[in-house]
């Protein structure tokens, strides 16, 4: 399951970053139109079908991109104790939350080749925001609102305690009269 959609994506960062970013290299970069009805899944007849296949090229990028996001999350919600899949439907913040940072991601690995100071860089800084709570959450210091596998295994009601037996007890000492 994807943490995010190519329509959440069509509306932040939008169909116009995309087309700049996941176009291929050396040709024409996708209509903006073009491809925002393509992230949408609309009608797309306005267009010809060189354009419509190059927009489908860029979908593929951008599907891709939301893919390594995704496992990159995945491998960070495991090492936290996180059961995967997660269950269904997400509780609203931990769906917003892993949306967010799938967004985040996958517009650092969109912008790749990007030429910028990184330490100014809104794109690297999210990346950068989005990794440090994953690793918050890989840590146990961050809570999505989901139960980990450690806690559902466990039985929050069932407690025992265990010790050695008595060495001066009642009966022990009731040999001594």
């Amino acid at each position: 399951m994807p943490y995010i959609s190519t329509a959440e994506l069509a509306e932040r960062p939008g169909a116009a970053e995309l087309a700049m970013v996941a176009s291929s290299a050396h040709k024409e970069v996708t209509d903006e139109s073009l491809m925002d009805a393509t992230l949408r899944g609309t009608d797309r007849g306005a267009w010809s079908m060189e354009q419509i296949v190059a927009a489908d090229a860029a979908l593929d990028r951008i599907q891709d991109a939301v893919s390594e996001a995704d496992a990159l999350i995945d491998g960070y919600l495991v090492q936290g104790g996180h059961r995967l899949p997660l269950p269904l439907p997400l509780p609203g913040a931990a769906k917003s939350v892993l949306t967010a940072w799938s967004r985040a991601i996958t517009r650092y690995l969109l912008n790749k080749d990007r030429v910028t100071d990184e330490s100014k860089d809104p794109v690297a800084r999210d990346y950068r925001d989005a990794l440090k709570r994953l690793a918050e959450v890989a840590a146990r210091k961050f809570s999505l609102g989901l139960i980990s596998q450690d806690v559902a295994e466990a039985s929050p009601t069932d407690v025992r305690f265990q010790s050695a037996p008595a060495v001066f007890g009642r009966d022990q000492l009731r040999n001594f009269r």
